[in-house]
């Protein structure tokens, strides 16, 4: 079972296209995966959209030119829906438009397959770079210092006693993981910042979508050689 969702605002703030792509990204991948905030942003949207509509008319100078406008051409109502009617009941053929299901993606990583939501199926052919049982791809988003990336832990694997410089999103797609604080399975979406510290590993092996906007910081063993390795994931 989900446990950790994205907060209100932040799926409010993406039903409005508020969100920058790499956290818009992890907030549709989650909401694919759960159905509580498929829900809450299904209804963010529809208060949109809401807004939209309801939103004022022009005031001032754009009002009487919004008139004139109007005045210099006048819609003929009678004649717009005679034409639409018309076109619906002509027997000459319409082109359609064919709309077909986005095809699954699957993504092979150190012998596991997994499949991508989504959001993320057209990044299933990156490029990965490994050191020990962790393995990332970086997503081609150019965001300055914030850091988009698929990552993988190995079956047993495990990434050192850390915290970190700036905040983290962590999205789990497939396998499960665990730290001092918790076991996380696919859809929790874990924020974390400076405050906290943990050793993330996993038996079966995981895959995740992470958002980082600064390096992690190792607090245990041999500091530099471990640093390095956040430089990896980041």
């Amino acid at each position: 079972m989900i446990k950790y969702h994205p907060t209100d605002e932040m799926l409010a703030a993406h039903a409005v296209g508020e969100l920058a792509a790499s956290m818009s990204i992890a907030v549709s991948a989650h909401c694919e995966m759960c159905e509580q905030c498929k829900k809450k942003l299904a209804k963010f949207t529809e208060q949109a959209a809401q807004l939209a509509f309801d939103a004022p008319v022009p005031h001032g100078e754009n009002a009487v030119a919004s008139r004139v406008n109007t005045q210099e051409e006048p819609l003929d109502m009678n004649a717009m829906f005679g034409n639409m009617l018309a076109d619906i009941i002509s027997d000459e053929m319409v082109p359609k438009t064919l709309i077909t299901p986005t095809p699954k993606a699957e993504i092979n990583v150190c012998g596991e397959t997994y499949s991508l939501p989504i959001a993320l199926r057209r990044y299933h052919q990156l490029g990965w770079s490994s050191i020990g049982t962790i393995s990332r791809a970086r997503l081609p988003l150019n965001e300055g210092d914030t850091r988009a990336s698929l990552l993988h832990i190995g079956m047993n694997g495990s990434v050192p006693s850390h915290t970190h410089k700036g905040t983290e999103l962590t999205l789990l797609l497939g396998g499960h993981f665990e730290d001092e604080h918790d076991t996380y399975v696919p859809g929790d979406f874990i924020m974390l910042d400076a405050s906290n510290h943990h050793t993330p590993q996993t038996h079966d092996g995981c895959l995740c979508y992470t958002v980082s906007d600064a390096p992690l910081h190792f607090t245990k063993g041999v500091s530099q050689l471990l640093n390095a390795v956040g430089r990896v994931i980041y």
